[in-house]
């Protein structure tokens, strides 16, 4: 893939889906959540993914979606004790710490834009330690509003004092690159394969990429 370097001072960088492998969340959100919500309230797992998709669905691009607080009242659930149960399955997408190097030692500003909640961002850290290739690592919580928008772009400006124009920005939601797009972030990436496990998504409408790799060298 043909990236000019030269133009790009700032890397930002997604969380789950881009640098880890998603089967984690989606294992963690579409099967093992219902399970303990079946048992929890004593249904089957069938009636209990019919009450919760709905559930889920019905905040999709809101910071609730995102939040471990949020779903533990509303299920009833301890979410972050349920996450360190299943804390094996997290894990490494090919070649990040490849990449994550190549761009610190091209001098690069690397900073990790999540909207996941801090608790999950610590568990993950926890168990795959990335924080020394970053310069920062951001939570949306911290800002009160997600990625999907403006308002996230707006206080993550006023935060690092972004350069957009001098900004590459990964993630592998393309509602999530439409907002840096739209906020005038020059260079957006998606990601072919955000869970392992599953088939590679078709055409999309950002430019993605297989492996990380494809984005080396980067030059000083």
């Amino acid at each position: 893939m043909s990236l000019d370097w030269h133009s790009v001072d700032t890397v930002l960088l997604d969380m789950d889906g881009t640098l880890l492998d998603l089967h984690f969340d989606n294992h963690f959100w579409l099967e093992y959540v219902p399970e303990k919500y079946a048992e929890k309230h004593g249904i089957s797992l069938n009636l209990a993914k019919k009450e919760l998709m709905p559930r889920f669905n019905s905040k999709v691009g809101q910071l609730d979606w995102y939040c471990l607080d949020y779903w533990g009242k509303e299920l009833e659930l301890d979410i972050q004790a349920l996450k360190r149960e299943l804390q094996h399955l997290i894990a490494l997408r090919p070649g990040v710490e490849t990449f994550l190097k190549a761009i610190r030692a091209a001098g690069k500003r690397v900073v990790m834009i999540t909207n996941a909640h801090p608790g999950s961002l610590s568990l993950k850290m926890e168990t795959i330690n990335l924080e020394p290739y970053f310069d920062r690592l951001i939570s949306s919580h911290h800002y009160g509003y997600p990625k999907e928008t403006p308002a996230f772009w707006d206080a993550l400006h006023a935060d690092i004092g972004l350069d957009p124009a001098r900004s590459l920005f990964i993630d592998d939601s393309c509602s999530i690159l439409q907002s840096a797009k739209d906020y005038g972030i020059r260079h957006n990436l998606s990601i072919v394969q955000p869970d392992l496990r599953k088939q590679p998504r078709g055409e999309q409408e950002f430019e993605a990429i297989e492996h990380f790799e494809d984005l080396l060298p980067v030059p000083a």
